[in-house]
């Protein structure tokens, strides 16, 4: 795998596992865009539009946001130039409607996935990780209560998906826990 190659991937798992800081090294090192459906819903709500205004109401309570709002806003990212070549999704699909939405947007385009990424780690430690980015960043939808359901509605409905994409080969799991280079590591290793 070069940097030059066209790829087109998904990175998932659950709220704290690391998918923000390894998907923008990742995509760095593909030559491709990280597209971050959390970064974009924090835009939108910090610039107080309207769609970020409901995104809001369903971050805080640690709820996604509701799929028509999400898929137009990958649809539109998706189009942009700088993505024809590849990109690296962070944080969608979510949903097995969300997996076939995006089935849709990539047949229209003429392309598919070539791999979807889980990086998994132990609860307790995402609790962890997430109180303490909480602290440091002061975000309001990383408290005790909001993080234990973030993670209970990953595991209802986003781990649902991980057998679909297994179901597909093109699944590859890698552990998530360790230092920022052990797991880019073990990332790189998966892929090749």
């Amino acid at each position: 795998m070069t940097a030059s190659s066209a790829r087109r991937l998904v990175l998932m798992g659950p709220p704290g596992a690391g998918k923000g800081t390894q998907a923008s090294r990742l995509a760095e090192h593909l030559g491709v865009p990280a597209i971050s459906t959390g970064d974009i819903f924090r835009a939108n709500v910090a610039e107080r539009t309207e769609l970020g205004q409901q995104a809001q109401r369903y971050m805080d309570a640690g709820e996604y946001v509701p799929d028509e709002v999400t898929n137009a806003m990958v649809a539109d990212r998706l189009a942009a130039d700088d993505a024809t070549a590849g990109f690296l999704l962070d944080g969608y699909p979510r949903t097995e409607a969300q997996v076939g939405e995006l089935d849709r947007m990539l047949e229209a385009a003429g392309v598919s996935l070539d791999v979807v990424v889980e990086l998994t780690a132990d609860v307790d430690e995402l609790v962890k990780r997430l109180l303490g980015r909480a602290a440091e960043q002061g975000r309001s939808d990383d408290t005790e209560s909001v993080i234990r359901r973030r993670l209970e509605v990953y595991s209802e409905q986003t781990a649902a998906l991980v057998d679909v994409y297994d179901a597909r080969g093109i699944l590859v799991r890698v552990d998530g826990l360790g230092s920022v280079d052990d797991v880019a590591a073990r990332l790189l290793d998966a892929l090749s």
